[in-house]
């Protein structure tokens, strides 16, 4: 479950994504070059192999360790596209391709927003959407929402099947989650009973990231949006769906549950890139990236705690946090905020804000450590669903 924005403005375009997935799904921000492919070139995205076009654009992504497709990502051109998943009463294919391999291959194929909708809408009527999208639980299928963006221009994308419909974004905050919103295609399309929508608790969070980003100017504002949940300082777990109706998940419910395992934020009049790499946007340092700096963040994760990577060491400290944020939290966010106001005011590159924020994790993680104790002040359904997680991760070992 996940929640997409759009700011459009007179002065830019401006967007963001929390990817909302499985807590032990880490996350990879990757840089791919610009490629020349020859004739009869094909390729293989996470279940399809397609042919492959002529030029490739070059690319950042946020992927989801085990597949080929995005989460989130933009390209060389300034075109920026995230995804959500949606329930339709149309019927869910065993194959085809992801939302997620539509996002890369879009931004590998498309100069403009406009483009990139086009490449979508084809690559969706020639070879469908479907098969599994999940990693706790791999049967999990479902169809795709896109926000798709570039310095001028914002479009709306929404699917059911093989139908689809476009909106474009002129001015103001667009913002989707994980339910239909386009008027005429959403009253006609989305799920009969609306269980799965209800669950998913995406108009809760669409109105929330909505009113949160009307005001924003640039990326700190929608940092804050990002970070949000909701009417609370911490989050509130609900025993059905867990923290689905803030937009800074953290799991923790009994018969569905996502976290927030990456958060991406895109001023695209100057090409900047906010992304955090990490899970759980409200205690993670966002930094700024661009398309054409690649930057080298150390070990590649994957679904098991490997003591090394980005991912699971932020990983770690977050987990030991959300056991008493109200205390632990407070003993790094100030300076966090100090960080990211420096930044904000003056970009360093990449390679330099992903070094300074290691070696800042290092000494935020060996505090909270020396601080925390065996106290976990959330519900006992929410601490049972992290102690499950945790040994799936084999989180420390």
């Amino acid at each position: 479950m996940c929640d997409t924005i759009v700011v459009v403005r007179p002065d830019g375009v401006l967007f963001a994504k929390n990817s909302d997935r499985d807590p032990n799904e880490a996350q990879i921000p990757e840089w791919h070059p610009a490629a020349d492919h020859g004739e009869g070139a094909t390729v293989q995205t996470t279940r399809l192999e397609i042919p492959q076009v002529a030029h490739t654009h070059a690319t950042l992504l946020s992927r989801p360790f085990w597949m080929w497709g995005a989460e989130i990502g933009a390209n060389e051109h300034g075109v920026a596209i995230g995804n959500e998943a949606v329930f339709t009463d149309q019927p869910y294919a065993d194959e085809g391709l992801t939302g997620m391999d539509m996002i890369r291959l879009a931004l590998e194929r498309a100069a403009s927003a406009e483009d990139a909708v086009a490449v979508i809408v084809d690559l969706l009527e020639r070879y469908g959407q479907g098969g599994g999208a999940g990693y706790e639980h791999p049967e999990f299928t479902y169809h795709n929402s896109f926000i798709v963006a570039d310095p001028t221009d914002a479009w709306v994308l929404e699917t059911a099947g093989s139908l689809w419909a476009t909106e474009q974004v002129t001015s103001g905050v667009r913002t989707i989650s994980n339910g239909l919103t386009i008027p005429g295609f959403a009253d006609d399309h989305r799920e009969p009973l609306r269980v799965k929508t209800k669950v998913s608790a995406c108009d809760i969070r669409t109105r929330l990231t909505a009113g949160s980003a009307s005001g924003a100017t640039g990326p700190g504002d929608l940092m804050a949006t990002l970070r949000s949940h909701g009417p609370d300082r911490w989050p509130r777990y609900k025993v059905l769906n867990g923290t689905l109706s803030i937009p800074c998940m953290h799991g923790g419910g009994v018969a569905a549950s996502s976290s927030s395992v990456a958060g991406w934020i895109s001023d695209l009049s100057s090409g900047t890139h906010w992304i955090t790499g990490t899970s759980a946007q409200c205690l993670a340092l966002f930094k700024p990236v661009r398309v054409d700096e690649p930057v080298d963040i150390g070990p590649i994760p994957d679904g098991h705690d490997d003591g090394a990577s980005l991912w699971w060491r932020h990983e770690r400290m977050a987990r030991t946090v959300m056991r008493d944020p109200d205390r632990l939290a407070n003993l790094f966010l100030d300076e966090r905020d100090a960080v990211e106001a420096r930044w904000l005011s003056e970009p360093p590159t990449g390679q330099s804000a992903f070094d300074e924020g290691s070696a800042l994790l290092d000494r935020w993680a060996r505090a909270v450590a020396e601080a925390a104790g065996d106290e976990d002040v959330r519900p006992l359904w929410a601490r049972s669903y992290w102690k499950k997680r945790d040994r799936t991760a084999r989180l420390g070992a």
